[in-house]
């Protein structure tokens, strides 16, 4: 009996940004320093939260998740990426790649979730503020973050599952910095209509649908604060989910712009660059510099630090 699973491919070349040359080396340091400012700005995010009890609430709790997945984007994507600018290209196993890919896949996926999550924890707030405790609570928090891996959990297997049944025959060569989806269909020979079909479902189910229900979100909040009388109570009551407004345009905004595009393979590489990279850096400054609360907490623990240091 023929097994259907043996693929021809088992290595991946990834092109990347072959046509850098001399700059790859300023390339390299720009990326390490992005990363490294990425892992940093999003592991104090999650410290400053955890550490200081003025911010332990739910709209803070779900910050530091949105940060973590952050840090896990970003680590699945850079590290590679950073070899293969060093090198010029760089090649990875199959299964390396195919990893990469359901790592990628997993993460964009949980901050598509956790954004929806966060756009309800603020419709909440600013259209039920009296009912905000009792439905915002603990549990529930604990409830919708355990929800969402689980909802990932099964519709990575089933991607998992199904990209098993694909033979890779090759060219094995992909135009891209990191192992999408799009690049990878193009290498096999088999029909790629059921995993073209469950990709379309998940994007439905997973990207559309909790866009979908931001935006009712924030139409119900722009209603209600604009029933509010004073302009001061307007700006005020704005300034709680402009920050997280702000994240959402710049994730979704960026999103959309790479999939529409016509097949532009330079423009779409700039864009998944800035999408997967430039984004998770940007995240962490949005929240720590538009945050008031945020910036307050860790002034308060650098006081702390620093007088902790004067004293030994």
């Amino acid at each position: 009996m023929e097994h259907h699973n043996i693929s021809k491919v088992t290595e991946i070349v990834l092109l990347g940004f072959m046509d850098l040359h001399r700059l790859n080396y300023l390339f390299f340091l720009l990326l390490m320093i992005i990363y490294c400012v990425t892992v940093c700005g999003n592991l104090l995010i999650i410290l400053v939260v955890s550490y200081s009890r003025s911010l332990h609430s739910p709209m803070y709790f779900f910050l530091t998740q949105l940060s973590l997945s952050d840090i896990l984007l970003s680590t699945t994507i850079v590290p590679n990426m950073l070899h293969f600018v060093l090198y010029e290209g760089t090649s990875m196993s199959l299964i390396s790649c195919l990893t990469q890919f359901y790592c990628f896949v997993a993460t964009e996926s949980i901050e598509c979730l956790l954004l929806t999550v966060m756009s309800y924890d603020r419709y909440q707030a600013i259209c039920n503020p009296l009912r905000y405790t009792t439905v915002i609570d603990q549990r529930f928090c604990i409830k919708a973050i355990v929800l969402c891996w689980l909802v990932i959990f099964i519709m990575e297997l089933m991607t998992v599952l199904t990209m098993e049944q694909l033979d890779f025959c090759g060219p094995n060569m992909i135009d891209h910095f990191f192992c999408d989806l799009e690049p990878l269909l193009g290498l096999s020979c088999s029909d790629t209509f059921i995993m073209k079909l469950e990709t379309l479902l998940f994007v439905i189910f997973i990207v559309i649908c909790p866009f979908v229900v931001i935006i009712i979100s924030y139409v119900y909040i722009i209603f209600t604060i604009l029933k509010i009388p004073s302009v001061t109570g307007r700006q005020k009551t704005f300034s709680t989910c402009s920050s997280h407004l702000a994240v959402v345009s710049l994730y979704y905004g960026s999103l959309i712009s790479i999939y529409l595009l016509p097949n532009m393979n330079n423009a779409k590489k700039i864009l998944s660059l800035f999408y997967n990279v430039v984004t998770p850096l940007l995240n962490p400054m949005i929240y720590s510099l538009r945050n008031k609360d945020i910036k307050q907490a860790l002034e308060r623990i650098l006081q702390q630090m620093s007088n902790k240091f004067h004293m030994c």
